[in-house]
């Protein structure tokens, strides 16, 4: 079974599959294709991470997230000017680590060469596809940020305008640049004329990466951090991701009788969000490069901390005292798992971050370049402070769940910071509340603006929650955007069977066979 954000990434996982192919061989063709029909959320010029899970249990966990250029210390930024990272400037593009990520994924896992995994997505490349209706939605709102740049306006734009809900969209310079990469491995991407072509334009717009940066990104080979929750052992990736923060959410939930509650009432959501705004702290404060943090995620998942944060929570009173989150909401991703016949689960998220990244475009390459360093803090002595060589805060986090020792759950949740949240949600859905993982997806969420935390509710929410939430003194707005997205399949072992499940919330498709 596959579960993607795209009907044509399912597909392509599909085809795998049934060729033979592994869960790894399905996963990276679905994140190739991806990566052309989902721009605005991945690519190329992004990062991701992912989670393995072996039919008896047995974890791995990889980081391809790219550090900062070497030369964007603190001190060189000063020198520059810089008072603050500009999301659609060049210093908040960071190394893309999701190519390497790829290739190092297929030499360790997979079955197929990468540039067979290539193939659909260089198709769609170059010969063109039809915008799905959630991509142009998403296209609309920032075509102002492509028409800034000339690669990202010739590349992403026609006649100036974004692409509406079927037009056919093409980009040549990417198959080009997928076509080396499928004969040259992620050395063509990493070295050569696509990374003369990274630089050059980075550097005419004052960046400071460099192709020695490029030449030198590898992938981390992370053990996943796992925290016990109601007979399961959920499994996070360990920083610089916010995987664990989500294991702090429920290390607190854990201490709530959830399962009592009504999943779509007030207490529930109260208890939900202020679960949330207290791990989010911890989050700001102080998670990071594990390089430079402090505290190891145990420290934040021992029994006594978690007792501390949960005995904070007022079942009937909002608390007032947690500082504003400092990394500001909304990012803009893809989550997709795979479990194939012998029980192998990929779990695989790649991103840009914002809406089409930092909409700085390579025009020869057809890369659009991420933002990620966005992300990082410019505060002397904040473990998220920016330097040369150092990877930032990542919003991006895939998950897992065994059951007696097994694989029990392969899921993920879109949405920037939204992400720790909405596998707290997600989980807490089909664990506390017995649904099923469409259903669990399906329901209303909400979430708190980091900034401000006012709550933001999506449309389904009762209007006595809605009341009830306020008589505790919380602020509420209601939002059109959706929050987030998500996938998910379950391993039913009862019924031998896969059951799965895709966010209506995007264009996705959950199939097996």
């Amino acid at each position: 079974m596959v579960a993607t954000s795209h009907p044509l990434a399912s597909a392509a996982a599909l085809e795998v599959l049934q060729d033979g192919g592994n869960a790894v061989d399905a996963a990276i063709a679905a994140a190739a294709v991806l990566a052309v029909v989902e721009p605005q959320m991945t690519g190329i010029g992004g990062d991701g991470f992912a989670i393995l899970a072996k039919p008896d249990g047995q974890l791995s966990g990889f980081n391809g997230s790219g550090p900062a250029p070497l030369a964007a210390t603190p001190g060189r930024l000063a020198d520059l000017g810089v008072s603050e990272i500009d999301d659609r400037g060049p210093h908040s593009v960071t190394v893309p680590g999701v190519v390497r990520l790829w290739e190092t994924l297929v030499e360790a896992h997979g079955s197929r060469p990468l540039g067979t995994l290539l193939t659909r997505a260089i198709g769609y490349a170059r010969k063109g596809y039809a915008v799905a209706p959630r991509v142009a939605f998403d296209w609309a709102r920032n075509r102002d940020k492509l028409a800034a740049d000339p690669g990202a306006a010739a590349a992403f734009l026609v006649d100036g305008k974004a692409p509406e809900a079927g037009a056919t969209m093409r980009n040549p310079a990417l198959a080009d640049t997928l076509e080396r990469i499928a004969k040259e491995g992620a050395k063509g991407f990493y070295e050569g004329p696509v990374a003369e072509d990274i630089v050059a334009t980075l550097a005419a717009k004052g960046g400071l990466m460099t192709l020695e940066d490029l030449a030198g990104m590898t992938v981390l080979d992370m053990p996943p951090v796992r925290h016990p929750y109601r007979g399961l052992e959920v499994v996070e990736l360990p920083p610089n991701g916010q995987g664990f923060i989500a294991l702090v959410m429920l290390g607190i939930l854990e201490r709530f009788d959830l399962s009592g509650l009504d999943p779509l009432g007030p207490e529930r959501f109260h208890l939900e969000l202020e679960a949330g705004r207290l791990a989010y702290s911890v989050r700001d404060l102080y998670l990071a490069d594990p390089a430079f943090m402090p505290h190891g995620p145990e420290t934040f998942l021992s029994e006594g901390y978690l007792d501390r944060l949960a005995a904070r929570i007022s079942p009937d009173r909002r608390m007032d005292d947690i500082p504003p989150a400092l990394l500001g909401p909304g990012s803009d991703t893809v989550y997709l798992c795979v479990v194939d016949e012998m029980g192998l689960g990929v779990s695989l998220i790649n991103s840009v971050y914002k809406g089409f990244g930092s909409g700085i475009c390579a025009p020869k390459s057809g890369v659009l370049l991420q933002n990620r360093g966005a992300c990082f803090r410019l505060e002397p002595g904040h473990p998220n402070c920016i330097d040369g060589g150092k990877r930032p805060l990542h919003t991006i986090i895939p998950a897992m769940a065994l059951k007696n020792g097994l694989p029990h759950l392969v899921f993920g949740v879109m949405g920037g910071g939204y992400q720790p949240c909405g596998h707290a949600h997600v989980l807490t859905n089909m664990v506390d509340f017995g649904m099923d993982p469409q259903v669990a997806i399906d329901q209303p969420r909400m979430f708190f603006n980091e900034k401000t935390h006012v709550l933001q509710a999506e449309r389904g929410i009762p209007e006595a929650t809605l009341a009830g939430l306020r008589a505790r003194g919380h602020e509420i707005t209601m939002v059109e955007e959706p929050i987030g997205g998500a996938q998910a399949i379950l391993f039913d072992r009862e019924r031998n069977m896969l059951v799965g499940g895709s966010d209506p919330r995007k264009d996705g498709l959950a199939i097996g066979y």
